[in-house]
């Protein structure tokens, strides 16, 4: 039945209707600048060293496979040719030159090739493996002209390609008259071109002994990396491929490029990236550690991290340093020893336990300066000590020994019933008579009776007062103080400078409201 019969002229025009809206709903094809990046690159990779007529080599087909993956991890369409006759490489390379001319112009080509490559005359030929030549007018017929690859590349008038060889491994044909000339000739890039040699021109490079050439493994692990130019990215493979080769092998290059061409494009950061970046750079400028310190406990895992603390340990000793030697003249001796400044008693301190990095030298610290200068250091590497100590296998971490406390004075007989109750200005009632005839506000103006961390030099706390050892006052003995309502028993049991008794008392006191 023919739908030009009236009978048959609505059905008509209802497929024609559903013909139009099927069309009009169908993708079109992207202009060029609107193209993914990853289907506006495209790679030619050619590998040979399967030679039927001259010297084999080892490595190229394993440099093609290295080049060929990496290249398609930084988006590029990838043809990987090895062991190609004359015939398959003629095609292999027409058909690169004609689907680079059907992408557009921003298309990126890249050519690779490893194998054998020689010059004749000042022209460079890459070799087939079924190549035989007897002389050198014969190597134009069998060989296949570097220069036709580069006439198909820029054929397409895309704005950016690259040409690349690893091809003068050594001279197969050194016997023949006319070719016996080392390397490969120097080629001029044209217009928009990255060309590269894996050696210099006239300079032989080596196979490698490894699985792949030194300039084809050096190449492959930077194209990845991102944000590099192009041009820095073969800088860094030169040095590399100088450094494996002892100076021997000199990469080469030479750019036309007129546009910028990174194989791994950067990631642009997030605005939380850059203000923190923004951050960072404006606290490492201040050069001042209680910034850094503020830094890494408001931003304890970034990038940042490992750069402030170690900047943090380098400015710490730097400040103590300076801080001590700007401080005054202490007054001449006198019979009885001056009460440390109590300024210069907590730097010490601090600087003791950052030397011996224990956690009892951190716990002792923020006990006695528990809103000191330092507390926020002090708890930072409390923190990270005591991590460290719970990732630790405890089978194979042998367990410390336990100190043994501190001999302490003779106690009195006990009270029938401990007060319930202390003030800062009463009689405590708790512990020996030392401790117990005598209130908060007049022991804190007394000497410790012990030293307030276990080995600490007698300098530091005989015949000092606490209130000169600890910074003590009403308001921040009672902050040490509501740290005890938290910890647990064997923290109250710890040796302390008035014996563990005080501490109870000071608990006791908080519990009450620090009245």
């Amino acid at each position: 039945m023919l739908l030009t019969d009236p009978l048959t002229r609505p059905l008509r025009w209802l497929l024609l209707a559903g013909l139009m809206l099927i069309m009009a709903v169908q993708p079109v094809k992207a202009s060029d600048d609107d193209d993914d990046e990853d289907d506006d690159r495209l790679a030619l990779v050619i590998g040979n060293g399967a030679y039927q007529n001259i010297t084999a080599l080892d490595n190229p087909v394993n440099d093609a496979v290295l080049m060929a993956k990496h290249l398609t991890e930084v988006g590029f369409e990838v043809t990987l040719v090895t062991d190609a006759t004359q015939v398959e490489l003629g095609r292999a390379i027409s058909a690169f030159g004609r689907k680079l001319r059907d992408e557009g112009d921003d298309t990126t080509g890249l050519f690779f090739y490893a194998g054998h490559g020689v010059q004749s005359f000042g022209s460079n030929y890459l070799l087939p493996i079924d190549v035989e030549v007897l002389d050198a007018a014969d190597l134009s017929l069998v060989g296949v002209p570097a220069d036709a690859v580069l006439r198909q590349m820029y054929s397409a008038r895309n704005r950016t390609n690259i040409f690349i060889l690893d091809a003068c491994r050594n001279n197969p044909f050194a016997e023949i008259p006319d070719l016996n000339d080392n390397g490969l000739a120097e080629m001029k890039a044209p217009r928009g071109t990255f060309l590269a040699y894996s050696t210099a021109p006239g300079e032989i490079a080596v196979d490698g002994t490894g699985s792949n050439s030194p300039f084809s493994e050096a190449l492959a692990s930077r194209l990845s990396e991102p944000g590099v130019p192009i041009e820095a990215l073969f800088k860094e493979v030169r040095r590399t491929v100088l450094q494996q080769t002892n100076g021997l092998q000199i990469p080469w290059d030479t750019s036309s490029l007129t546009v910028d061409f990174q194989f791994s494009p950067a990631v642009a950061p997030t605005p939380e990236e850059l203000q923190l970046r923004q951050l960072w750079d404006s606290v490492k400028l201040s050069q001042d550690p209680i910034q850094v310190l503020l830094f890494l406990r408001a931003n304890p895992d970034t990038i940042f991290n490992d750069e402030a603390r170690a900047l943090l340990a380098k400015l710490l000793p730097q400040s103590l340093n300076q801080e001590t030697a700007a401080a005054p003249a202490e007054a001449p001796a006198a019979p009885k020893p001056e009460p440390v400044d109590p300024e210069v008693a907590e730097r010490d301190m601090i600087e003791e336990a950052r030397k011996t990095g224990t956690a009892e030298a951190y716990k002792a610290y923020l006990e006695a300066y528990p809103t000191g200068a330092f507390a926020e250091l002090a708890r930072l590497e409390l923190t990270t000590i005591e991590t460290n100590a719970q990732s630790r296998d405890p089978i194979a971490e042998p367990v410390a020994p336990a100190i043994e406390p501190a001999p302490k004075p003779a106690q009195a007989p006990p009270a029938e019933k401990a007060s319930t109750e202390v003030a800062f200005n009463a009689p405590l009632g708790i512990g020996g008579p030392e401790i117990a005839t005598r209130s908060i506000a007049e022991l804190i103006t007394g000497s410790p009776m012990f030293p307030p961390v276990e080995g600490l030099p007698e300098s530091f706390w005989k015949d000092k007062t606490c209130a000169a050892c600890h910074n003590w006052a009403q308001s921040n003995l009672c902050d040490q103080a509501q740290t005890y309502l938290k910890e647990s028993t064997r923290a109250l049991d710890k040796q302390h400078p008035y014996g563990g008794a005080f501490k109870k008392a000071l608990q006791t006191w908080a519990r009450g409201g620090c009245k």
